[in-house]
């Protein structure tokens, strides 16, 4: 029994596994259209800081019914859960603080390299986090890469690099409001943090038996505090002016969800599978990518392209 059981969990776990990685390829591709069309489109613009904090309430709504199904859709036993996990262990809540912090950073960054580069470019640079990945993966994890994988990263900055460089003399076509330099700049910083955020939530995560749903709310009570008090330091005036939901629309909340699904997403690859074959599979949004591109309509921006 004990013997069936184990396997049925480890095919479980490897269905998990899979079915992870291609939902989050798909939504990687669909987010970096979605994002920067959202920025790039014709009307009111929404204030970025107060979407990233909105993704962060939807994701944390969504982990509460998910460990409030997992309780057997009891809410005594649902609020048992949680306060048992994250009232009463506070020093173990307060380490998700760090990742919580850095991934509210990564995503202000990547809605100003999404206002600043086109959709193609914009998802090759991003791609370096899985350099930055497996980077920190070996300082602080201890694994260990072959020389085929050490080569496949540099052919990846190799490739980052010539798509950097072709862009440079396009600099001058683009538009008044747009710098190549700040937005690779945002996406880079984007990729260092993304990789040691998500090299430190893999070793939380693996490290102890609490579930993915209650970290990831764990994640968002930590970072919607954060997120609001950014929005408001940053954008406050802004805010102040045009209120706090300015320039939202269907289109803007189905981004906001997005982002959302694709911070869930990122958390049960990380525990069934590994940072690094996260960021190979997320790779593959790129050819998504390349393949759904379109001209765009506006004759202010360029039009999409595949480097």
């Amino acid at each position: 029994m004990t013997s069936d059981t184990t396997v049925k969990k480890e095919g479980t776990n490897q269905t998990l596994k899979y079915v992870s990685l291609v939902t989050l390829t798909g939504q990687n591709a669909l987010l970096g259209l979605s994002m920067r069309f959202a920025r790039t489109r014709p009307g009111d613009m929404f204030i970025s800081t107060t979407a990233v904090f909105m993704a962060e309430i939807v994701k944390l709504v969504a982990c509460l019914l998910l460990v409030w199904n997992a309780e057997g859709r009891s809410l005594r036993r649902g609020l048992s859960a949680l306060d048992s996990t994250i009232v009463k262990q506070p020093i173990d809540t307060l380490k998700v603080c760090v990742p919580s912090f850095v991934y509210l950073v990564q995503n202000n960054l990547l809605y100003v390299a999404a206002s600043h580069l086109d959709v193609a470019t914009y998802q090759i640079t991003y791609q370096l986090k899985i350099l930055t990945t497996a980077v920190f993966a070996v300082t602080m994890l201890g694994k260990k890469l072959i020389p085929t994988q050490w080569g496949s990263l540099v052919l990846l900055i190799a490739g980052v690099a010539m798509v950097q460089l072709s862009d440079v003399k396009e600099q001058k076509s683009a538009g008044p409001e747009q710098s190549k330099f700040i937005g690779f700049s945002a996406a880079l910083t984007a990729c260092i943090l993304s990789g040691f955020a998500g090299v430190y939530f893999e070793k939380i995560l693996k490290g102890s038996d609490v579930s993915v749903w209650m970290r990831n709310v764990q994640l968002a009570m930590l970072s919607i505090p954060l997120g609001l008090l950014t929005a408001y330091a940053k954008d406050g005036e802004m805010i102040a002016q045009k209120r706090f939901f300015h320039g939202y629309d269907d289109f803007v909340w189905f981004t906001v969800s997005q982002n959302a699904l694709g911070g869930l997403l990122v958390a049960v690859v990380v525990k069934y599978a590994d940072n690094i074959l996260k960021g190979f599979a997320c790779s593959l949004a790129i050819i998504i990518t390349c393949i759904a591109r379109k001209p765009e309509t506006n004759n202010r921006h360029k039009a999409w392209r595949c480097s």
